[in-house]
């Protein structure tokens, strides 16, 4: 094992040998909203006599064991009234605990909108919750508030581009993020080929991103986690919310089954460009059938079905359908449908005061299609992958220095690699049907957060993690020069290819002072599903691919150090990081493959294998309380590869490699109606390969190329804002007998939300290309690259409602 995680084991029976105490006295239980019900996801639980406190878990369950006496518990959460509680402890007890939302004057705002656990206490590091709430009053594109563009902004995680919701985490690729809803994997996560996401913030309740550091319980993925969590839905009384903007309109209904027992939410969200488009085409023109819309449906249900059990089920549904359909004869049609649909139930389980289990079957599935023709030619293609899931999680809390944490999970893929058909006429073409591919992958994990002494904690944990391909397979046999000479077929008990290893995880927090702490951290992750992109293709035509004989797992290992530091009596906080990470097997489609050149061929036989490495620093500080809140992040970077098979064999910057990225983002609230929103973003240009020379050789155009990505695009910068105007939260209410009159809160509230996207009307790149004209032949021929912007400046109005 490599070092330094031999220690890691060391660092586990030390946790095992301080938690075994004499007998003490547990206090348990949940902590929630007082108006919802909801369970508040990381709120602190503070023991005033002690200088500590727990957090709680992800469904608000807390623990903590203490010798028989009188503390005082503080409860904090963001946005809530602190709660005191005195609490005489001389037996284990249950002690549900309940906030209360803040009202939202400009006292609550200034004094009390963010007191939680400091970022100095604690050992995450690259850790980051988004504030779901705030979401609402930042700048956004057509209006549309997008949980995956809101992230682009915190240092270290990159924009795939103009518009695109796809992010980049220190130097990793797209399929190196681990997206989970409600801790079903989301495998495209987003809409309108990557300008919106998947994800309905008004369905949201917990966002959390992990880039380094990532605990022992995730896994699969090799450089981040984006955790999203559904709201429960409110087990008190009816609500609803929605908004209608420029391109879609949403609408969101939760309530209560039973009475503080059981609760549902609904929310759906549709574009209406196809609606509103169709009025001004011509009926008789070549486009008259086309259209494009996108819509998505979130839903869930819980239930108490005791003081010891709770079940939940959730679910999401999404489709993008694009459809050209000309009306002259002779014209292409074509239909693109894809999605997402994901499935979670969820059972908890207290076994004792000190032991917590979450049980986790999952479903999800993606699916992309595309089916056209024109005159008496088709073509279709076809992708997906399907994922049946189960997972034990336990929560188990020894002491107040202790959280202890374990479980097993198990996942079994199915994946549909690109499937072509091709027919004209009569004719159908003899390509092969590729096998479905299929997978059984699983973990065991271990982890303590523990405090060694009052100055060092320590998070160490370890993963084991085995994934096996399977049949049924029909493999293509080759010879040296890629010839098919046969096939072999695999049964469904056949092994086809199997990996293991074990994934090591270690991050540490020394405190020097109540406002400073260090902290450094180390992991190994593993990889076992690939996706496979194709740079020339403009469609999320990317396939998903497992481990198999000749494509082995994606490993990472990365180092971190970081100095955390709260400023002002936590009215603001700042970070330095700085990370090297090591990226093995990495793999892509070779230069020039496309779609069509699946047929008859191995899911693999298009692909080559490199290696990477990514290292930078990241700069944060953070404004917390007050009018003006909002954060600057800067991040310098560089990512590059080196593949044998690519740019003969020399390293090359990655196409995510920005070396500098700024990101500013700004709110002020005015009043208690106005708020005001405003982001800043600058990155270094793209990294692309763009012909640098072209020549004719025997009357035929020859095109001579930078190195791999050797060209960079002009920087990217752009400038939004946002204004929102809320209606009068109280109104005057007369008492038609007495005459009195009486100030109220407003049942029914409503909002405007303006916005300007791309403020100063900046051209930034979005590709170029290469125009040829040519008046004399050959030798006029005039060659001029051109460049593509995509969206200039765009006002965007969109109204908000709730009830």
């Amino acid at each position: 094992m490599r070092p330094p995680f031999r220690v890691l084991f060391a660092f586990l029976l030390l946790a095992a040998a301080t938690a075994l105490h004499a007998q003490r006295f547990t206090a348990s239980g949940y902590v929630t909203d007082s108006a919802t019900g909801e369970a508040l996801i990381g709120a602190s639980v503070f023991i005033d006599e002690l200088g500590k406190g727990v957090p709680t878990n992800n469904y608000g369950f807390y623990s903590v064991t203490l010798d028989q006496g009188t503390y005082t518990f503080t409860v904090r959460y963001i946005g809530y009234a602190d709660l005191h509680r005195k609490v005489a402890l001389a037996k284990d007890q249950t002690l549900n605990l309940t906030l209360s939302p803040t009202v939202q004057v400009m006292q609550a705002v200034e004094v009390k909108a963010e007191r939680t656990k400091s970022q100095t206490e604690s050992t995450d590091m690259g850790r980051m919750d988004v504030d779901v709430q705030k979401l609402q009053t930042l700048p956004a594109l057509l209006g549309e508030v997008d949980i995956l563009k809101t992230i682009q902004y915190l240092p270290g995680v990159k924009s795939n581009g103009e518009g695109n919701s796809g992010f980049y985490v220190r130097g990793g690729g797209p399929d190196q993020n681990l997206i989970l809803l409600d801790e079903a994997t989301v495998y495209n996560a987003s809409h309108l080929f990557g300008f919106f996401s998947v994800f309905n913030a008004d369905a949201v309740k917990n966002i959390e991103l992990i880039k380094g550091g990532i605990p022992a319980q995730y896994g699969g993925r090799t450089s981040s986690v984006l955790d999203i969590t559904m709201k429960d839905g409110n087990d008190k009384e009816f609500h609803g919310q929605g908004g209608i903007g420029i391109i879609s309109s949403r609408l969101t209904l939760e309530g209560p089954i039973v009475k503080d027992k059981s609760s549902f939410i609904v929310s759906g969200r549709r574009t209406y460009i196809d609606v509103l488009a169709k009025p001004f085409m011509n009926p008789e023109g070549e486009f008259a059938g086309s259209g494009y819309y996108f819509y998505d449906l979130n839903a869930k249900a819980n239930y108490r079905l005791s003081d010891k059990d709770r079940f939940f089920l959730s679910g999401y549904f999404g489709r993008d359908v694009f459809t050209l359909d000309g009306s002259e004869p002779g014209s292409p049609k074509f239909k693109i449908p894809w999605g997402n649909a994901t499935v979670s139930g969820r059972w908890n389980h207290v076994f004792s005061p000190k032991l917590f289990l979450n049980t986790t079957a999952v479903f999800s599935d993606y699916k992309f299609s595309f089916s056209g023709g024109q005159d008496d030619f088709g073509f279709s293609l076809k992708s997906g992958i399907r994922d049946y899931g189960l997972k034990l999680d336990f929560n188990q809390y020894p002491n107040i220095r202790h959280n202890l944490r374990y479980g097993l999970q198990y996942t079994y893929h199915i994946y549909t690699p690109s499937t072509v058909a091709v027919n004209s006429d009569d004719v159908d073409f003899n390509i092969d049907t590729p096998s479905k591919l299929n997978a059984h992958e699983a973990a065991v994990y271990v982890q303590d957060d523990f405090d060694v002494t009052d100055a060092l904690r320590l998070n160490a944990g370890v993963r084991y993690s085995w994934f096996a391909h399977v049949g049924p397979f029909h493999e293509y046999l080759t010879d040296a020069q890629g010839n098919n000479t046969g096939a072999k077929d695999y049964a469904a008990s056949d092994i086809i290819a199997q990996y293991g290893g074990l994934e090591p995880r270690l991050s540490a927090r020394y405190t020097l002072d109540k406002n400073n702490s260090l902290k450094a951290g180390v992991n190994r992750n593993l990889q076992y599903v690939h996706l496979a992109s194709y740079s020339s293709i403009g469609l999320p035509t990317d396939t998903w691919i497992p481990s198999g004989k000749n494509v082995k797992p994606q490993e990472a290992v990365q180092y971190a150090l970081g100095w955390f530091r709260d400023i002002q009596d936590r009215q603001y906080e700042g970070s330095i990081e700085v990370y090297y990470k090591d990226m093995l097997h990495q793999i892509e489609y070779a230069e020039g493959a496309t779609p069509d050149q699946g047929g008859n061929a191995n899911y693999d036989a298009m692909l080559v294998f490199g290696k990477g490495w990514s290292y930078g620093a990241e700069f944060f500080l953070k404004k917390r309380l007050g009018k003006l809140t909002g954060w600057v992040g800067y991040t310098w970077s560089k990512t590059e590869r080196k593949f044998p098979d690519v740019n003969n064999g020399e390293p090359f910057p990655s196409r995510w490699d920005r070396r500098h990225d700024v990101s500013v983002v700004a709110g002020y609230t005015l009043n208690d109606r106005w708020t005001f929103g405003g982001t800043f973003v600058y990155s270094t240009g793209q990294a692309t390969t763009l012909p640098v020379q072209r020549y004719f050789i025997e009357g035929r155009l020859v095109s001579q190329y930078t190195s791999r990505n050797g060209f960079r695009m002009a920087p990217y910068h752009r400038l939004d804002l946002a204004a929102t105007l809320k209606n009068k939260p109280t109104k005057q209410v007369t008492d038609k007998t007495t005459g009195k009159v009486s100030t109220v809160q407003r049942k029914y509230r409503s909002s405007w939300t303006f916005g300007v996207y791309n403020v100063y009307n900046r051209k930034n790149p979005y590709f170029y290309y290469f125009d040829a004209s040519s008046d004399t032949g050959t030798a006029g021929l005039t060659i001029q690259a051109k460049q593509v912007s995509l969206f200039s400046i765009l006002p965007s109005v969109t109204w908000n409602f709730e009830f």
